[in-house]
């Protein structure tokens, strides 16, 4: 069920910005829609998601008409601060979004696009467990104006798999994909690298067959061991071991190989894409600090410079929404220093790199040094930004340390 929220102010009931928020209409505006269940649990997941046991109260079938709620909301909220936005992406997340009929999920895109309009060209990714994707639920998506999947793919190893909790079909990734593509959508697939009893052989082969899929995106993330969750336990208990981070260094090291090799370009650490056109714009949009809205429980979002974060649960999330209330449990309003900071850990991570008159004076005398030591790269740097180097992509977290302390 995830972590704990952090701790905020409280939010108004009407859920409205501090009154000396604007808002900018003609700003880039990303939609999140968190859709926060499962049917079984991942050992490693930390995400605010709920298998059937754990709903106590909330409903799946009603979910879409509480969202929708939240939608209209937020469009007096907006109102109020300026002006409502355009939505440029629209994201479906989990959880797992393809649990819900697709009508739910085009019923829901429908109230976005009503309410706040969908820019021409906006992109709209739907995440999906490669088990609920058959060409009619596709087709159906495609037709409400969805323009892209982003398949859960994990790996293409059995043991892989079940070291995850993963209880897909790795067959059914390729199924997915081919629906995808009939329909006409954008495919992305994601990974995830270091689990217990992998080894590089394995994801090795996991690479090749993502390859092989012809997607237009692939995402590869190194398994971080959450608090709280059944992996962790079971690592604590000596039942399974650690990630190795010397592995996962060199897991990382492949993955670049080969999908560069295979004509995909990294442009954000654990992102690589065929070409510009088919990065993911809405994460983009999380990395460069634009305007979002995120809509569901436990869903967090940031708009002109405040950021608030809803109640967790989703009968607490739809018991508020039914009187008339803001499900935000708390906001908080980040001085400079914060986003200064903030803007470092991001956009370090994309391939454009951060601006190097925007670290504050001991960021930029670390600059060299991380030169030096072939983490960042000299001639980028040279031309007024930093951008990390493989090496600096795999020690990411040292590099902010030294541009921030």
């Amino acid at each position: 069920m995830g972590s704990a929220l952090p701790l905020g102010e409280p939010v108004p009931t009407d859920g409205s910005l501090p009154p000396t928020t604007r808002v900018d209409p003609g700003a880039d505006f990303g939609v999140y829609l968190h859709v926060p269940f499962c049917r079984v649990r991942c050992g490693y997941c930390d995400f605010n998601t709920y298998t059937s046991s754990e709903l106590r109260g909330a409903r799946q079938d009603d979910y879409a008409d509480t969202l929708l709620r939240e939608v209209g909301l937020a469009a007096a909220v907006l109102e109020r601060a300026g002006g409502n936005r355009v939505a440029s992406t629209v994201f479906f997340g989990g959880g797992t979004p393809t649990l819900l009929p697709p009508g739910d999920l085009a019923r829901m895109l429908g109230g976005v696009r009503d309410t706040f309009g969908i820019a021409a060209g906006a992109e709209v990714t739907v995440e999906a467990n490669p088990d609920t994707v058959t060409p009619a639920v596709a087709a159906e998506l495609a037709a409400s104006g969805v323009t892209r999947l982003s398949v859960g793919m994990q790996s293409a190893v059995p043991h892989v798999l079940a070291a995850l909790d993963r209880t897909h079909d790795p067959d059914n990734v390729r199924t997915a994909v081919s629906a995808a593509r009939s329909a006409g959508l954008d495919v992305s697939v994601d990974l995830i690298y270091g689990a217990p009893g992998e080894s590089l052989d394995d994801w090795r082969a996991s690479l090749e067959t993502a390859v092989l899929l012809e997607p237009d995106h692939i995402s590869a993330y190194a398994l971080i061991i959450e608090d709280g969750t059944k992996l962790a336990r079971q690592i604590r208990r000596g039942e399974v071991p650690a990630p190795d981070d010397d592995l996962q260094a060199d897991m990382y090291e492949l993955a670049d190989e080969l999908l560069g090799a295979a004509g995909f370009d990294w442009y954000e650490v654990s992102n690589w894409a065929r070409s510009d056109a088919h990065r993911s714009r809405h994460n983009l949009a999380y990395w460069v600090g634009s305007d979002w809205w995120g809509f569901g429980p436990g869903a967090h979002s940031h708009i002109a410079g405040v950021r608030f974060w809803n109640v967790k649960h989703p009968a607490a999330y739809a018991q508020r929404l039914a009187s008339g209330e803001s499900p935000a449990a708390g906001r908080e309003m980040p001085d400079a220093g914060a986003r200064a900071l903030e803007s470092v850990l991001l956009r370090t991570r994309i391939r454009e790199g951060l601006p190097v008159d925007q670290l504050l004076g001991e960021g930029r005398h670390a600059v060299a040094a991380l030169i030096a030591d072939g983490l960042i790269d000299g001639p980028t740097a040279l031309r007024g930004r930093v951008v990390l180097t493989r090496r600096g992509r795999l020690l990411a977290d040292a590099v902010v340390r030294a541009l921030t302390e």
